[in-house]
């Protein structure tokens, strides 16, 4: 199976334009289509600059803005690509409501968005005979066990909205799958993706406030903000922080396309992998590291406990190792520098 066209469902946000500029840069045509509810066109824009100043052979880039639960858009999309011969054979589903603590206090705004937005793009999947799929999942589908690392086959029991849309979408898929079985479906299972592209140009910029960890210390370091709030100092970990396996989004740009290669080569199967770097950091070392690497000062101060945060969750990733041609390479060192870089090109 060769691919002729990969699309690309909220391409354009954090993960999206990383691995759609990663996609690219490895020979794949690939069309985006993004709402720019939590992300800008201005990612479009830098990473077709990014892949100007390559002078190697590329894949092309489109870009459509829309909602993907727009059933006769996406309708219209897929048949526009049959007309120019260039049909759609595979989708990187990364579009979806992504907030822990929004999902929490908004529950039925991520069931609808998260939840139709898949049951649109699977009805005109199915239609138009595309069926390999990567989606983005989540290791908030889990249940936290201290001390544990989380295997594919660890319970499943999220602690918020946000992973229970997540986990809703894998069943959802799992059950299309026995349906049909001729799809080829990867679920990919992010833990804590952070960094930026080593260009500067592309980074973690959410369009909204910025809840996750490396976004908020960029806002102190520029200032935006006066402290880190560090939720909770006595969780059962090593510091009293909480312990998350922190992955740099250039590799988990890079197993998108070790998935898709994947499921090129196999047969029709569904199947869930853990994509992290199988080593935990607490809170603390991450600002400690981060501010050594770039000698800046990050000022910060312990809150109450966050609804909806767990004590430790850290991939066993020996699944990803096995099946796909990928490995995590870049250390934490590299994920600070290379997120205070973005920073500092803004």
């Amino acid at each position: 199976m060769i691919l002729s066209l990969v699309l690309a469902t909220g391409g354009l946000g954090f993960i999206g334009s990383h691995t759609c500029l990663n996609l690219i840069q490895n020979g794949f045509d690939v069309l985006i289509i993004d709402s720019l509810v939590n992300s800008s066109e201005e990612n479009f824009n830098k990473i077709t600059k990014i892949v100007k100043k390559n002078k190697t052979k590329l894949g092309k880039v489109f870009f459509r803005k829309g909602d993907i639960r727009d059933q006769e858009l996406m309708e219209n999309i897929f048949v526009e690509q049959v007309i120019k011969k260039k049909p759609i054979e595979a989708v990187i589903h990364f579009a979806g409501l992504k907030s822990v603590e929004e999902s929490i206090y908004n529950p039925i705004k991520y069931w609808d968005v998260n939840i139709n937005s898949t049951l649109n793009l699977l009805k005109v999947m199915d239609k138009y005979d595309c069926n390999c799929l990567v989606f983005s999942s989540s290791a908030t589908i889990y249940a936290p066990y201290y001390e544990k690392k989380l295997f594919e086959n660890s319970p499943q029991k999220p602690i918020n909205p946000y992973g229970n849309s997540k986990l809703a979408i894998e069943t959802i898929l799992n059950d299309f799958f026995f349906s049909k079985e001729k799809w080829r479906i990867i679920n990919l299972r992010y833990f804590n993706p952070v960094g930026a592209h080593n260009s500067g140009l592309l980074g973690e910029n959410p369009t909204k406030n910025a809840n996750n960890l490396f976004p908020v210390i960029n806002n102190v370091v520029t200032k935006k903000l006066d402290l880190l709030s560090i939720y909770g100092n006595d969780w059962p970990t090593i510091d009293g922080t909480c312990v998350r396996d922190f992955i740099h989004v250039m590799d988990l740009a890079n197993a998108h396309i070790a998935a898709l290669k994947f499921l090129q080569k196999n047969k029709p199967q569904i199947i869930s992998i853990n994509i992290g770097t199988g080593v935990g950091k607490s809170v603390l070392e991450v600002v400690n590291t981060y501010s050594k690497v770039n000698n800046v000062e990050i000022p910060y101060h312990f809150v109450s406990r966050r609804k909806g945060d767990a004590s430790f969750i850290v991939a066993d990733n020996s699944l990803a190792l096995k099946l796909l041609d990928w490995t995590p390479k870049k250390s934490l060192e590299e994920m600070c520098f290379d997120s205070f870089n973005f920073i500092k090109n803004q």
